[in-house]
């Protein structure tokens, strides 16, 4: 509860804006160099495995494929008893809902499979598992100054991150260790988080690494909301 009460200050608080050796470009750049030393993002290919865990919600098993140079995303994911499977191939999409293709109108409102909801997925695994890389992306707003805040004891490095309005509107903060430049923690914001979105929005600390493509990459991801700091859920990257 420690850690938690301390990050509940700082997520209110923001912590100070001071002078930096670093600016928000070369912090950006050292934490690629750590996560992606060889570049490897942009031919990333490579199948995962994550199993996310919610209080009191049976476990959602998800096998998904990233192939960014081929354009390419396919996940199976298997919860409630269902089996969804979406294929994303050149902006083609298809729909499979416990082994039938391209379920009616009536099954895809009832459990909301469709192709909106595969761009979604394939939106959402590549941005989050894509990060710090993803940063670099067009539409991208990287504040030129960078955040010193001190969390539950550890100094970090912070960035924040908003996006052109025809990408998203959500005001993101990145964390990142000063001495390594591993990416520690991430939040979101529905909003100014010193204004109307203060009470929006969720943070998620990140523990342990793999290997993937030559990239590290975050094992375990832990959700809990801004306000208040409830617990929601963990993935684990099970690769």
């Amino acid at each position: 509860m420690k850690r938690l009460s301390i990050l509940l200050v700082v997520l209110i608080c923001q912590g100070p804006i001071i002078g930096q050796e670093l600016t928000s470009t070369q912090l950006l750049e050292k934490a690629i160099a750590y996560h992606d030393p060889g570049n490897n993002w942009p031919n990333f290919n490579d199948s995962l495995v994550v199993n996310m865990q919610i209080p009191n919600v049976p476990d959602r098993l998800s096998s998904f494929n990233i192939n960014l140079p081929l354009d390419h995303f396919y996940i199976k994911a298997i919860a409630d008893g269902n089996i969804t499977e979406y294929t994303l191939d050149k902006g083609t999409c298809e729909v499979v809902f416990n082994g039938t293709k391209n379920p009616d109108e009536a099954t895809q409102r009832e459990f909301g499979v469709n192709c909106e909801r595969a761009n979604v997925m394939k939106d959402y695994y590549t941005y989050l598992y894509g990060l710090p890389m993803k940063l670099k992306d067009p539409g991208t707003i990287v504040d030129p100054e960078v955040r010193y805040i001190d969390f539950d004891g550890k100094n970090y490095l912070v960035l924040k991150v908003t996006y052109d309005p025809e990408v998203g509107s959500d005001i993101w903060f990145f964390y990142f260790d000063p001495s390594t430049y591993a990416m520690e923690i991430y939040q979101f914001y529905k909003g100014d988080p010193d204004g109307a979105g203060k009470d929006t929005g969720e943070f998620i600390l990140l523990t342990e690494e793999t290997v993937l493509c030559g990239i590290r990459i975050p094992k375990n991801r832990a959700w809990y909301y801004n306000k208040g700091a409830k617990y929601l859920g963990t993935d684990f990257l099970m690769n």
